[in-house]
């Protein structure tokens, strides 16, 4: 195929062509679910139902005239490149960031990748002794990003690509509170969804399920640490929260590394991403609400910046409370 024209088509960089065509190579691919099944599949992966409705009318039915060839390619692709890295844990590209707002098949196409894979990664989990519910839950995460990302207006969607190709590789788990995605140097890094009060009993139970969980399901992986990066470790914000707020308490358990700018990584975007869901409206225009917001708003227009950090922690004993 000629990777030029691909690219052209796609209106990506023919870079990011290349790199699925050499990652990707001849590697099989997934099917999808049967269309008659998607609704159902896509109520338990928790997608709401106006985003379920546009995946239900832009789905690439053989005779759509919404999938142009070189999409097909690129869906097809990268569902292999995805598929070929079964069981790894680190965070991958699946693709090339697409101008989604030129059609449905544009703005969902790894969502549709993400379908293709949700039987790959289940038989894996099978393989692994984890139960189905574990694998639901984990999995639903595509509906908490999708909901996100509309209300990001799509600002938010080129990071949540290649987030999601933790679940479906079997890199990520969601236990209770907390996401605890496989590591390297044997720790398990921490994650925080979208999903209600951080509170210390909510984190020790969602802790202690998985001192449990890994060792039964990864018995050759051994793990001694939790790990977390995040702008919730910014110490900073201990200027402005109580002591016995749930950010604070979570920060107490963690023992930072030293300061570092991180390579691709802005404190303050990555702030005003999970506080307030959006990258463009004006500090002035932000809400002020709550105690956070109001921090992260004044910190702000004090012509200061936010830190994305990050901290660890021993694999604690499992609480008998």
């Amino acid at each position: 195929m000629d990777l030029e024209d691909t690219a052209a088509r796609l209106g990506v960089p023919v870079e990011d062509v290349e790199r699925v065509h050499r990652l990707a190579g001849d590697r099989p691919s997934a099917p999808l679910p049967a269309k008659a099944d998607a609704p159902a599949i896509l109520d338990r992966l928790g997608v709401r139902p106006d985003d379920a409705a546009e995946i239900m009318a832009g789905w690439p039915d053989a005779d759509s005239p919404l999938w142009t060839p070189e999409l097909r390619w690129l869906l097809d692709r990268s569902i292999a490149l995805v598929r070929a890295d079964l069981g790894g844990h680190g965070w991958l590209v699946p693709g090339p960031a697409l101008p989604r707002e030129r059609g449905l098949a544009w703005r969902h196409l790894y969502g549709y990748a993400y379908l293709a894979l949700v039987g790959v990664v289940r038989a894996y989990h099978r393989d692994h002794g984890i139960a189905d519910t574990v694998s639901w839950v984990t999995l639903a995460d595509l509906g908490r990003n999708l909901a996100v990302d509309r209300r990001m207006r799509g600002e938010g969607w080129p990071v949540m690509q290649s987030w999601l190709t933790l679940h479906v590789r079997g890199g990520l788990y969601e236990l209770g509170r907390l996401q605890h995605q496989r590591g390297d140097a044997g720790t398990i890094d921490l994650h925080i969804p979208d999903a209600g009060p951080l509170t210390p009993e909510a984190v020790e139970a969602s802790l202690d399920e998985a001192r449990e969980f890994f060792p039964r399901h990864f018995p050759d992986e051994r793990y001694t640490a939790f790990a977390c990066g995040s702008w919730l470790l910014d110490p900073q914000l201990r200027e402005y929260l109580p002591e016995d707020s749930n950010i604070v308490r979570f920060q107490r358990r963690f023992e930072l590394e030293p300061y570092e700018e991180p390579d691709g990584l802005d404190g303050d975007v990555e702030v005003l991403r999970f506080v307030f869901r959006t990258l463009t409206t004006p500090l002035d225009q932000l809400p002020r609400g709550t105690v956070l917001q109001r921090a992260v708003v004044d910190h702000l227009k004090a012509g200061r910046h936010w830190q994305w950090r990050r901290g660890r922690f021993p694999i604690p004993p499992r609480s008998t409370v």
